[in-house]
């Protein structure tokens, strides 16, 4: 009988435990730095004629690090324009920023404090002045879209980037609420879950920002639409015309026979074993929003349990992020025009009351959109 061959045992050498030592300090210092949060500074202030008022946030915190400060308006390069906003809406893109979590986002937007003190992407407003490159828009042109620093009275925003005429008829509030949850929509129900005419689509979360735009998008893209919700928001929801209402508070939606072709989940709140009970074979669903308070993963957590859970199932699950984009703008602006798509509006602010607006969408009970009017006498009207 041959003798047992001995186990060998891996004996660190003294290499090996100084490379060891050395990744362990490593991570650690990666850890204690972004998730360092500096004090806040004193605001600062400009004066004279080319000044404007503006919110801004000079260190991660809750919403009372931001404050209105006068600051100098924008100016534009040769292939940009200067924006007069009327209306701008708040995202659950500004919270995150605002807090800095979770905490990877700091390696874009800033170690221990903010880079760039300005906030609020979504706008709708006039074109005051264009750079001499510009061709594309000229002084006075009514136009919505998105760029950093929204939360102001006047921005600037580089000709080819997100930016749009807004549509005839429709006022500037109602315009500033579609570039991110619109996009979101329209991108999770055609790029992702490559929707067709006569498909079933299931959008939890219908009531929300992003939602109340999917359940209008899949109709017009000729889907049979069904949404869940809450039970003070089925009605809001059935008048944007879903064809299904569901109340999450009395029916489980991922207990029933239904089968769906496409799930668009605004919530991120259910098991993804649960979803993939009610999706008929060959369909997707496509997560947009997570629950995830974590400030290291916060809603990054969604895209990782998919990773993990494709293993085992032969649906198809997707994480995405909506890349805002001119062409996207003009056709969302299509649907508003036509009839076809609304903005619903939970709730205004003035723009001094920024705070208290991104508190409230923080919170996840807004009804659609939150929107900011920052010229008051021209955000409701049509031109």
């Amino acid at each position: 009988m041959a003798p047992a061959k001995k186990l060998k045992i891996w004996k660190p050498t003294r290499w090996s435990r100084w490379f060891l030592l050395f990744l362990v300090l490593a991570i650690g210092g990666f850890v204690l730095t972004i998730s360092h949060t500096s004090p806040c500074p004193a605001a600062t202030r400009a004066d004279g004629p080319g000044t404007m008022q503006a919110i801004h946030y000079r260190c991660y915190g809750p919403p009372s690090v931001l404050q209105l400060e006068s600051a100098s308006k924008p100016q534009p390069e040769d292939d940009m324009l200067l924006i007069k906003v009327h209306a701008a809406a708040v995202n659950p893109l500004d919270w995150h920023f605002m807090r800095g979590e979770p905490y990877l986002l700091r390696t874009k937007s800033g170690i221990g404090a903010p880079d760039d003190p300005r906030i609020g992407m979504d706008f709708s407003g006039t074109v005051e002045a264009v750079g001499k490159s510009v061709k594309s828009f000229k002084p006075g042109d009514q136009v919505f879209g998105g760029t950093q620093g929204a939360f102001a009275e006047y921005t600037s925003v580089r000709q080819g980037d997100a930016i749009a005429l807004k549509p005839a008829g429709v006022s500037h509030a109602q315009a500033a609420a579609i570039p991110i949850a619109a996009s979101t929509a329209l991108q999770a129900l055609r790029d992702q879950g490559h929707l067709k005419a006569g498909e079933k689509v299931l959008v939890n979360g219908a009531s929300g920002g992003v939602g109340t735009y999917a359940v209008q998008i899949a109709k017009a893209m000729g889907a049979e639409v069904t949404g869940v919700c809450s039970t003070r928001n089925v009605s809001l929801v059935a008048s944007l015309g879903a064809d299904r209402v569901l109340d999450y508070t009395s029916v489980d939606f991922t207990a029933g026979d239904a089968r769906y072709d496409l799930i668009v989940d605004t919530v991120g709140n259910r098991n993804l074993r649960d979803l993939e009970k009610v999706l008929a074979p060959g369909g997707i669903a496509v997560i947009v929003g997570g629950p995830g308070r974590d400030p290291w993963l916060g809603p990054l957590n969604v895209p990782i349990k998919i990773f993990a859970y494709r293993a085992f199932t032969e649906r198809e699950f997707k994480f995405f992020v909506a890349g805002l984009n001119p062409q996207d703008l003009h056709y969302l602006a299509g649907l508003m025009e036509s009839g076809r798509m609304k903005s619903v509006i939970d709730q205004r602010f003035p723009l001094a009351k920024v705070p208290e607006a991104v508190a409230y969408v923080e919170a996840g009970h807004a009804r659609g959109k939150v929107v900011i009017d920052v010229d008051p006498t021209s955000a409701s009207a049509a031109p």
